[in-house]
């Protein structure tokens, strides 16, 4: 059974026939979806979803694009949100310097809120980072610094380097439908070294459909297609891997019982 970490329900290409979706989803074998948010609009949207549905779990949090209109969520309001009994995640959070949609310090600031809800509340970060290594690791390492939390880089594209010490902070690194593309040399080469006790999977649907569902809106049950690449290209068994990264996430999210 497969777990999908990290999808979007809410957004346009799955919300209009999220019933089906979801049904779709148990088909292919995936047991739990984690549900994340963006914006603050959004929070009672995703967590009344995971609140009807069994197997689907949310996340509060603020994307590092949306910043800017969201200088009021703080720490506080993350912890307060976060209590519901279905939230299991802070974010999706962390810095986005290839749009550049908000500005770098407001993105900085609300990456750090997340952090500190991370710390108190003790659910995982959900980090966002995009052509932004050497700041989130220092944020990152400053706010370890400061008290232990815990963590996955989701959608991982970044270098073998920002890998390494992600991984000596001991996050986790959750991989999608990405590394199946031509043209994803590097993270494949990333990905097959990964530790095994550190490797999280996720569509971040309804984006980045795998091969071979390219030019179609992405869906929780091609998590099972990612599975079958990285399980090949690590030269494991398919149900070995989905084994090891569903206990990887029931270890992370521990909420998600």
């Amino acid at each position: 059974m497969f777990i999908d970490s990290h999808c979007h329900l809410n957004y346009k290409g799955l919300v209009e026939e999220q019933d089906a979706v979801i049904a779709r989803a148990r088909s292919a074998g995936v047991s739990a979806m984690v549900n994340i948010s963006t914006r603050r609009s959004e929070w009672d949207e995703v967590i009344a979803v995971a609140a009807r549905e069994p197997d689907v779990w949310a996340s509060v949090g603020i994307h590092p694009h949306e910043a800017d209109a969201h200088a009021d969520v703080d720490t506080k309001l993350l912890v307060e949100r976060a209590a519901h009994s279905r939230v299991v995640g802070i974010g999706e959070s962390g810095l986005d310097y290839h749009y550049d949609h908000s500005d770098r310090e407001r993105q900085r600031a609300s990456f750090r809120a997340h952090l500190a809800a991370s710390r108190e509340t003790g659910l995982p970060i959900i980090v966002h980072t995009r052509e932004a290594e050497d700041d989130t690791h220092q944020i990152l390492a400053e706010e370890m610094g400061k008290g232990a939390f815990t963590g996955v880089i989701h959608c991982f594209t970044a270098s073998a380097d920002f890998a390494a010490k992600a991984l000596a902070l001991g996050l986790y690194i959750s991989i999608s439908g990405i590394v199946t593309f031509k043209n994803a040399r590097d993270l494949q080469a990333t990905a097959k070294d990964l530790p095994a006790d550190r490797l999280l999977i996720e569509t971040d649907s309804p984006f980045l459909a795998p091969v071979p569902h390219r030019g179609r809106p992405c869906e929780p049950a091609y998590v099972a297609d990612t599975a079958r690449f990285l399980a090949a290209l690590r030269g494991e068994t398919l149900e070995s891997l989905a084994e090891r990264t569903s206990a990887n996430f029931r270890t992370l999210f521990s909420k998600a019982v």
